[in-house]
């Protein structure tokens, strides 16, 4: 299959030549390639490639299929299901841990859930750097369920004996799903009392999302903790936007984490922030009549976000509290900003 010729040969000698030196550059020279391959056209060539690749007795070849294959997946929705089966066919029968690797990368950019069952089977796999590629993964590759496999698996690689592992598994677990059941704020409150600061972190945060009641005591204690970074932990404050948080918070360094997070949990600046979104809205609608303008908020968070859905938006986006930053805290000086980035006057847009 290593071809002197042609998308698979072009691959290979790449491939080859990073393995060999181990040096970025060439790894990144090598990932270029694939990514201008798998875009090429509709993808069907790079998918064709690659899963000819995936059949190969070669290691390496096998690899590089499924990094193409999972590549031309991420490129182009349409050939996801594609991709998801020639890779559910090698899972069957492959056995070498950086195909594995590969592979399992590789079917979280089909984001298929037909791979959940092979993923949850990898999550017993006693190589550590793979079980926690398998917690990341899962991101992408979810059954939808609250007590599905996935979910499960999740909540047992919390407990991993590995640190990274449980931390990737708290992070997806608490952050990254919606799934909010008593046995995953069970896992989460495990990971907030784990001996490394990460998992902390991570499950922290996770109870926070899902406004845990245990949560209030639990980042007041890490915010007063000195031996770790407070960066997801002033995101959590964020998130919960409560008073009795305030005298932990003004412990903590000064930083624009530490200023949104006591901005939202002070009553008085979280009100006044909530009508200067809304005044931002009301002054790009009296500006441009029709634009679209509509704040929202992630599941669970109480963060503002600010979508434009007319045409010439392209789908704006902003965050508003970085808007009114940007404005010196003027509503109407930020949605004079937003119209000045729809009409080229200030540069390139900025995403507030």
């Amino acid at each position: 299959m290593d071809n002197a010729v042609g998308p698979a040969g072009r691959l290979m000698t790449a491939a080859r030549v990073a393995q060999a030196s181990e040096a970025d550059h060439d790894e990144h020279a090598y990932w270029a390639l694939v990514w201008e391959e798998a875009q090429e056209g509709n993808g069907e060539t790079a998918l064709r490639c690659g899963s000819g690749l995936l059949r190969s007795t070669d290691v390496l070849e096998r690899k590089v299929g499924c990094n193409l294959v999972g590549s031309a997946a991420d490129t182009h929705e349409a050939l996801r299901g594609e991709a998801a089966t020639a890779l559910l066919a090698l899972a069957e029968v492959e056995t070498e841990n950086s195909v594995l690797s590969s592979l399992v990368c590789a079917l979280g950019r089909a984001q298929d859930r037909r791979a959940v069952p092979v993923l949850v089977g990898l999550s017993r796999h006693e190589d550590a750097d793979l079980r926690r590629l398998v917690a990341s993964e899962f991101t992408s590759v979810t059954s939808g369920l609250s007590d599905g496999p996935d979910v499960r698996a999740l909540i047992r690689l919390t407990r991993d004996q590995d640190p990274e592992v449980r931390n990737w598994a708290a992070f997806t677990l608490g952050f990254q799903l919606e799934q909010d059941t008593a046995a995953i704020r069970d896992a989460l409150w495990t990971c907030a009392t784990d001996e490394c600061g990460e998992v902390r972190e991570e499950g922290a945060r996770g109870l926070a999302r899902r406004h845990d009641p245990r949560a209030v005591p639990l980042i007041a204690r890490l915010l007063e903790a000195d031996d770790w970074s407070h960066s997801f932990t002033l995101h959590a404050a964020e998130i919960l936007g409560v008073p009795e948080l305030l005298p932990a918070l003004a412990a903590c360094d000064p930083s624009p984490e530490t200023d949104r997070a006591v901005a939202a949990c002070d009553p008085v600046r979280r009100a006044r922030l909530e009508d200067d979104a809304w005044t931002v809205v009301t002054e790009l609608e009296r500006l441009r009549p029709g634009i679209g303008a509509a704040l929202s908020s992630p599941r669970y968070e109480s963060v503002h976000g600010m979508r434009l859905t007319h045409r010439e938006t392209a789908d704006a986006g902003y965050d508003v509290a970085a808007l009114l930053s940007r404005a010196d805290g003027d509503p109407v000086r930020a949605a004079g900003l937003v119209v000045a980035d729809l009409t080229g006057s200030t540069g390139k847009r900025s995403a507030g």
